[in-house]
């Protein structure tokens, strides 16, 4: 069986800073008080488990502030994702040491709300409801941003007449559905300020990904089904790529029976992906018999 490496795959700059910085807290830390990551610090089981086992703890909870009450002394990591300003403010409220470990490029995406709301803007935000990364926008200005999904969002949005609108995004959405529901917005609303932040790691895994689904018979992507950019990839392959696509965590859930018939496989990889899982499925994929 052939294996397309499909290029960039896997950890992205915001993943690699991410576990760099915990790894390091935890390191000198973990020694002399208890290191937490609220949430996990990137969505990959395999790094959460590394993590712990380094002494770095988890607290599992959607709600962050909810997980807040469950750190009661030490260090508190805020996660890749980032995080909302107001459960930032409890923790230090509660003498926790913080350690913000949120992408840079979610950073932007915060700084670009803030200074929008500041400038009187409301701000229409695509976003996955029940995501991190979109909870802690929200959280910069909740009575002056609307978080929306779909076209059908964008199409039902009333806000009082002469409302100056802008619109921004979570950073690992599909590029295609983004642009298509920020391109209804703008049809609604000729004058509203567009912020596309689809971040450059998304961006270039999509586009790699849909490209080299031309010249393959279907695409694996290896990451997590908690990885919005993970299921993303497999949603651009089928809907843009029109090839079947496949989401493993592993190399022990590849199933021979998706290949029956081909001979050219495309492997790629979630931005939170740990090389040596991708490594392992490309090494079972060319293990088998094409027939």
């Amino acid at each position: 069986m052939e294996v397309v490496r499909i290029t960039p795959r896997g950890y992205c700059h915001g993943v690699v800073e991410a576990i760099r910085i915990a790894k390091r807290v935890g390191a000198e830390r973990g020694g002399s008080e208890p290191v937490t990551m609220l949430g996990y610090l990137v969505h990959n089981e395999h790094v959460t488990r590394e993590l712990q086992e380094s002494g770095v703890a988890l607290v599992e909870e959607s709600d962050r502030m909810k997980g807040l009450d469950q750190v009661r002394e030490g260090t508190v990591i805020f996660t890749a994702h980032g995080i909302s300003p107001k459960v930032v403010e409890a923790a230090q409220a509660r003498g926790l040491n913080v350690v913000d470990a949120t992408c840079s490029d979610v950073t932007r995406t915060h700084d670009i709300v803030r200074n929008l709301v500041e400038q009187g803007y409301h701000v229409v935000y695509i976003g996955k409801r029940g995501h991190p990364e979109p909870a802690g926008v929200l959280g910069i200005a909740p009575e002056h941003t609307t978080l929306i999904e779909t076209i059908d969002d964008a199409d039902a949005i009333e806000l009082p007449p002469g409302t100056r609108l802008a619109v921004t995004c979570q950073t690992t959405l599909s590029v295609w559905d983004t642009q298509a529901i920020i391109e209804r917005l703008v049809q609604r609303f000729p004058d509203i300020e567009v912020h596309n932040e689809i971040c450059l790691a998304t961006q270039e895994r999509q586009e790699a990904a849909v490209l080299a689904a031309k010249d393959v018979d279907c695409v694996v992507v290896v990451g997590s089904r908690r990885s919005s950019n993970s299921l993303r990839l497999v949603q651009v392959v089928q809907e843009k790529g029109s090839k079947p696509a496949y989401l493993v965590d592993t190399a022990d859930e590849v199933d021979p029976a998706w290949f029956r018939g081909m001979s050219r496989i495309g492997v790629t990889a979630g931005a939170s992906t740990p090389t040596q899982l991708t490594r392992q499925v490309i090494a079972a994929i060319e293990a088998m018999d094409q027939n």
